[in-house]
């Protein structure tokens, strides 16, 4: 049985009735969230030694945190970016 997405791969007609792929938008309240809430834990910290996460992490967020800014209103994700980096440098000083 073949699933509504996937055609038969043997049949051949011509039904010409294209299928739209689903897509996906992150929702901006939830990614504020996580982005508010990363922050933060770079708040709390004194050092990069006392941030809940390890080395792997912190390579993580330092990727994702500006890609996830895309899907907010563009002056708050600079804001936002521009608070991470500023949290980076302060506790790579400590």
């Amino acid at each position: 049985m073949t699933s509504p997405r996937q055609g038969d791969l043997f049949r051949n007609d011509d039904d010409s009735e294209e299928r739209e792929t689903p897509t996906w938008y992150p929702d901006p309240d939830e990614v504020r969230a996580e982005l508010h809430a990363i922050l933060a834990q770079m708040r709390a910290a004194k050092s990069m030694a006392s941030i809940p996460w390890d080395a792997d992490r912190t390579a993580l967020y330092r990727t994702i945190f500006p890609q996830m800014t895309g899907c907010l209103p563009e002056d708050e994700g600079a804001q936002l970016r521009f608070d991470f980096e500023t949290e980076l440098a302060r506790l790579e000083a400590a």
